[in-house]
């Protein structure tokens, strides 16, 4: 296949440029498989999608999920050879749908990584007021713990971009390796009371149970939201030694680990506690859902050693910092190239001596600043409201956001196309995207705890309050307030600048 001609990329002035050959295939692993942070999804997301999901079949919409985002990264690493831009999907859907749409998938994009962020602010603070607190004989308010956090991933974010790699590798090999091993004592030791049954867990029959609308649903939106941050894979082009090699492989790496690494420590999870009643071995060990990381510790404690449940209990902090980390990097980047585009003021696409978007990692910082304060302020819950509002808002914008990079990609080789990487793979990631975006928008309730007065989230789809339908079409909004700014700026004295959009 003959790759179309490539536009003449925008010349950048001295300090517009990221640092060049600051991460491998391994670092931008790293940031992506840190930001899906996998001990706080086993022990937060896992035992709800199992309690109130699809039961023992959870573990195969793990891997569902990870089939469906495989036949989305096929057409996404095909683009990554067209473009390396630190502004990875609004520079992907401008080569393919112009710059209007790139201006407007973008403001999607930018939205989703600040709420992101704010969500796992809100966890960390949760976390860290009842754990260190108890630990360290304070009594410090949750946002405390979250400026705290706040300052030192500030400070991260502006100094080399391969220090934050190494400080996220540690943290989360760490993390990996808890997970893994207590997988492999679970198997090893021949499961809990029901044995080891793959069927339970992997049957289609099983994965599906209760239909799309129901308890099959239910799993499957939590798993699809698990995955958020894998797609950070092209936001580092330019900072990679070899973007058109590293990100591809990248990309399929990170999904394949995910996946791996979910769906079988959920599967030891469901044979530790029995398989054929695990919805009922899951509400009793939780106690309703109330204490879901009991559920992992009890694993833990049973099959390697309460040593292991209580290094768990500390890793969940080191998962929430790390997952802070990468989402700080990603965001700062949005800002950047949306400054070099001039979409947003051109100051953000300064960087630092370290090759660093220091303004846009402070203008990150300011958001997320700002918003903890507003919510201490408001005497908001950080978990029930900061972490669930934002986080479930992030799955739909990064589902839209995706959709339309598969659409860009059909579109941009249909002159060339490749009917596997730019044709099926694209269009069956459409579908499979979509199909999650509903089950996301139906479950929107039970994921951010934002339902109208007398709904049961857990068997009523949709039934949501104000707030709720104002989240939930929020990405939409983001999107057409984009595409408005997109149009005016490609009129302007900026266009030239607006050709970054495809570099």
């Amino acid at each position: 296949m003959t790759a179309p001609t490539e536009p003449a990329a925008v010349d950048s002035e001295p300090g517009e440029s990221l640092a060049a050959n600051k991460l491998g295939i391994a670092g931008i692993v790293f940031f992506v498989v840190a930001a899906a942070a996998p001990l706080v999804g086993m022990t937060g997301a896992v035992p709800v999608a199992i309690g109130l999901g699809n039961g023992a079949g959870a573990p195969g919409a793990y891997l569902v999920a990870g089939i469906v985002l495989l036949l989305f990264s096929v057409g996404y690493s095909t683009m990554s050879h067209e473009v390396s831009n630190a502004g990875a999907f609004y520079a992907y859907v401008g080569r393919g749908l112009g710059s209007v749409a790139g201006v407007g998938s973008a403001f999607v994009s930018l939205v989703a990584y600040l709420a992101v962020q704010l969500a796992i602010y809100g966890f960390f603070g949760s976390v860290a007021a009842s754990q260190l607190n108890d630990k360290l004989g304070t009594n410090l308010h949750w946002w405390v713990w979250c400026l705290i956090a706040w300052a030192l991933v500030t400070l991260l974010s502006i100094l080399q971009v391969d220090i934050g790699a190494k400080v996220l590798g540690v943290l989360m090999g760490v993390e990996v390796l808890s997970l893994f091993v207590t997988a492999l004592a679970v198997i090893f030791q021949g499961g809990g009371p029901d044995g080891l049954d793959f069927a339970a867990s992997f049957a289609p029959s099983n994965v599906f149970a209760g239909g799309l609308n129901g308890g099959a649903g239910i799993a499957l939106a939590f798993a699809f939201a698990s995955f958020i941050g894998f797609e950070a894979t092209a936001i580092y082009a330019e900072e990679t030694k070899d973007p058109k090699r590293a990100v591809p492989i990248a990309t399929y790496t990170a999904i394949v680990l995910i996946a791996a690494l979910f769906a079988l420590t959920s599967w030891a999870i469901v044979s530790g506690i029995g398989s054929d009643h695990a919805v009922d071995n899951v509400m009793k060990i939780s106690d309703g859902l109330s204490n879901p990381a009991e559920v992992v510790y009890s694993v833990a404690r049973e099959f390697v050693g309460g040593w292991m449940a209580t290094l768990m209990s500390w890793l969940v902090l080191s998962s929430l910092f790390a997952g802070l980390l990468a989402f700080q990097n990603s965001a700062a980047r949005y800002f950047f190239a949306l400054g070099r585009a001039r979409v947003l003021p051109r100051a953000l696409d300064r960087v630092n001596r370290h090759g660093a978007p220091v303004y846009g990692a402070v203008a990150t910082s300011v958001v997320a600043g700002i918003v903890i304060v507003v919510f201490a302020a408001a005497h908001k819950d950080p978990f029930l409201n900061m972490f669930s509002w934002f986080s479930s808002m992030t799955v739909l914008a990064i589902l839209l956001v995706e959709a339309l990079v598969s659409l860009s990609v059909v579109v941009y080789f249909r002159n060339n196309p490749h009917w596997w990487r730019t044709i099926t793979a694209p269009i069956l990631s459409i579908l499979g995207l979509g199909m999650a975006f509903y089950l996301v928008m139906a479950r929107f309730g039970l994921l951010a705890g934002t339902v109208a007065k007398g709904v049961d989230p857990t068997t009523q789809s949709f039934g949501l309050s104000t707030l709720g339908w104002f989240l939930v079409l929020l990405p939409v909004i983001s999107l057409v307030v984009g595409l408005v700014v997109g149009a005016l700026r490609k009129n302007s004295e900026n266009a030239d600048a607006m050709a970054d959009l495809a570099s």
